[in-house]
């Protein structure tokens, strides 16, 4: 049996449409009644340790979408209480959803990585799926303004992003193949980086890139209302991109997925 954790959530709501169908899967979720599909559902809540053992029961791959959305040690404790489940219930095999190696600078990064050192310290057999940054976060945090202008903070700085639905097929793929991924830890970044000046190109001739600075974006998020926690993560990235940390391509993704992943490009102004 696979189990899909966050089934409601954007990702994990792709990787259960391309699971659709089969009927060894099982979708996890919170919010139960947000479900409606041929897949049994369970309730799965990483702020409900208690029943996670039972939720876990009978599975053989557990794929474990990061419940990213909290401060660093609600994270996790989530992951904890998920992974501790995972043992007690005998799982076979967590296919856990990472965040790329050059993201180490990234705000969100260390529940990753303590997430990563926890599967490896475990009995548990594992795979890491090391996700890049998602082409619609980069979409979000670039839209032009209504003048014409893209003034995200990003310098000179290139992200190798990523189609969510690329990602999402790449885990559908590991998932249902898990032992010939055991103990591996997968890249899976874009084939070609985009910056500011190329998004401006993409969006259209009337459209002209001009970077803004941290203080200016950080201001504007921290308008919006956010959670507070979200304005460091959101500013650290483009922090971390104009740094230069994010733009390395290749990985595996291609070779994974069998084909050329969509274009980063593609993905942004297109979604």
């Amino acid at each position: 049996m696979i189990l899909v954790t966050g089934a409601t959530g954007a990702l994990g709501a792709l990787v259960s449409e391309r699971l659709s169908g089969r009927d060894d899967v099982v979708l996890g979720t919170r919010a139960p009644e947000r479900l409606r599909g041929t897949s049994p559902v369970r309730r799965i809540d990483f702020d409900a340790p208690d029943t996670l053992a039972e939720g876990f029961a009978g599975v053989d791959v557990l794929l474990l979408i990061s419940a990213g959305y909290g401060e660093d040690d609600t994270v996790i404790a989530r992951h904890e209480a998920a992974i501790a489940a995972a043992e007690k219930a005998g799982v076979g095999h967590v296919v856990y959803t990472s965040l790329t190696a050059d993201g180490d600078h990234l705000p969100y990064a260390l529940p990753h990585r303590w997430t990563e050192r926890r599967l490896r310290d475990s009995a548990l057999t594992w795979t890491i799926l090391r996700n890049g940054l998602y082409a619609e976060l980069l979409a979000l945090l670039t839209a032009p303004s209504p003048d014409g202008t893209v003034t995200a903070p990003l310098g000179d700085g290139r992200a190798a992003v990523v189609a969510r639905a690329d990602l999402a097929d790449a885990a559908a793929l590991v998932v249902t193949d898990a032992p010939a991924h055991a103990g591996r830890v997968h890249e899976l970044v874009g084939e070609h980086a985009v910056g500011g000046a190329d998004l401006a190109r993409a969006y259209g001739a009337h459209v002209r890139y001009e970077p803004g600075t941290l203080a200016e974006a950080r201001a504007g998020i921290t308008a919006l209302g956010v959670e507070a926690f979200q304005v460091p993560m959101l500013v650290g990235t483009y922090s971390a991109i104009a740094a230069g940390f994010l733009g390395r391509t290749g990985g595996e993704l291609r070779a994974l997925l069998g084909r050329a992943p969509r274009p980063a490009i593609e993905a942004i102004t297109s979604p």
